[in-house]
C-alpha cells in the first residue's frame, strides 16, 4: 500500500498537481491513497480528489506501507506517533527551505529513516543533500501544441501563483517597454501585480481564470522569471515547452538542468538580455517554431514510458530490508 501526503492548499500549487500526478500514476500498479495533511487544506481540492484529512483516530491515520510525503512533513503532529510504523518513507523535497530539511530528519519512534526526492539537480547542488531526482511529472496528453495561432498581435505570457514572491519587479519596465511596441502580456496569476502596472496591452487576471493548457496554447511566447521564490523545477515552464512554446527564463531555476539554451529554449541573467531575446523572437517566427519544436521533443523524452517506469520503480520498490532477505 502507497500514502501519498499533501498540505492540498491550493488547486493552483505545482506541489498539488505533482502530488496528484503521481498518484494518478502509482495508482495505475499498486494500491494508493491520498491524505491531506494540512488542517488548512483546500475543501473542494481534497473532497475532488476524495482525500482523507489526516487526525489521530481510526480510519484517519495510514496503516503501514509506503509513506510519501510530497512537500510537506510530520512534524509537530500527533498522529504520526499512533499510526503504524511506514515500511518505507520518502520525502519528496520541492522546495528550497532548509527548515523543512531539519523537519524531516528527526521521524516518530519506530519510523526509518526517510528517503529524499528531489526534483532537479539544480536543487540537488544548492543543498548539498543525498537524494534521488526525479522531475515532478506532468500530463503529457494534457499539455499538447496548439494547432491554430490566435488572431491578433503577438502573444508573450506567463502563469503562477498570484503572489508577489512570484513576479520580478524588474519585470514591470520590460513589460511596459514591449508593450508600448505593440505587444500583447497575457499574464495569469498576476492580480497582485495590478497596483504597479496599468497598461492596455498588459493583461492581468487570477491565478485559475482560464484552464492551464489552454491558456499556455493561446501564447506566442512563455516568459518567465521570479523575485524570492527559487523554482526548484517550475513545472510551468516544462508545461509551457510540452505546448511547443518557445520559453524565455531566467537562468537561475530548475528548469534550466532540461534548457539547452538555443536549442530548446532561451536563458538569460538580466534584463537587457530579456529583452533583446524576446524582441528577437518576437520578429522570427521561423525560430519560434524551431525552439518550441525542440522543447516538445525534450519533454517527451523526459517522460517517456521507459522514463516514466524507471521512476515508478523507485517508489514500487520493496524495503531494503525486503530485498536484503530475498537476495541473501
Amino acid at each position: 500500500m502507497i500514502h501519498l501526503f499533501n498540505a492540498f492548499h491550493s488547486a493552483h500549487g505545482g506541489s498539488e498537481q505533482e502530488t496528484l500526478q503521481l498518484y494518478r500514476l502509482l495508482s495505475q500498479q499498486s494500491s494508493t491513497r491520498l491524505w491531506a495533511a494540512s488542517s488548512k487544506g483546500c475543501p473542494t481540492l481534497i473532497g475532488e480528489n476524495n482525500a482523507r484529512r489526516t487526525r489521530p483516530g481510526p480510519g484517519y491515520m495510514p496503516r503501514g506501507g509506503t509513506y510519501i510525503f510530497v512537500g510537506t512533513h510530520w512534524r509537530g503532529k500527533l498522529w504520526p506517533r499512533l499510526a503504524a510504523p511506514p515500511e518505507r518513507l520518502i520525502y519528496v523535497y520541492n522546495t528550497m527551505l532548509p527548515n523543512l530539511l531539519e523537519n524531516t530528519a528527526k521521524v516518530p519512534p519506530g519510523w526509518p529513516k526517510p528517503e529524499y526526492v528531489m526534483i532537479s539537480d539544480f536543487q540537488r547542488r544548492l543543498l548539498g543533500v543525498p537524494a534521488a531526482i526525479h522531475p515532478s511529472p506532468i500530463h503529457l496528453d494534457r499539455f499538447t501544441p496548439a494547432t491554430i495561432r490566435p488572431e491578433g498581435a503577438l502573444r508573450i505570457g506567463r502563469m503562477s501563483r498570484d503572489t508577489n514572491d512570484k513576479h520580478h519587479p524588474r519585470d514591470l519596465t520590460l513589460y511596459r517597454e514591449l508593450a508600448d511596441e505593440g505587444i500583447e502580456w497575457h499574464l495569469q496569476g498576476a492580480r497582485c501585480i495590478a497596483p504597479y502596472i496599468n497598461h492596455p496591452s498588459v493583461h492581468l487576471t487570477a491565478a485559475g481564470t482560464r484552464d492551464a493548457a489552454d491558456f499556455l496554447r493561446s501564447l506566442d511566447i512563455f516568459y518567465y522569471q521570479t523575485d524570492t521564490h527559487v523554482e526548484t523545477f517550475g513545472r510551468v515552464v516544462i508545461e509551457a515547452m510540452a505546448c511547443a512554446l518557445p520559453v524565455v527564463c531566467h537562468r537561475h531555476g530548475g528548469y534550466a538542468d532540461w534548457i539547452e539554451h538555443g536549442h530548446n529554449g532561451l536563458l538569460f541573467d538580466n534584463n537587457d538580455e530579456a529583452k533583446a531575446l524576446l524582441k528577437r523572437l518576437a520578429n522570427d517566427s521561423n525560430e519560434r517554431l524551431r525552439l518550441g519544436l525542440a522543447a516538445r521533443e525534450t519533454v517527451e523524452q523526459m517522460y517517456s514510458e521507459n522514463a516514466l517506469n524507471e521512476r515508478l520503480a523507485f517508489y514500487l520498490a520493496p524495503p531494503r530490508h525486503k530485498l536484503l532477505r530475498q537476495t541473501g
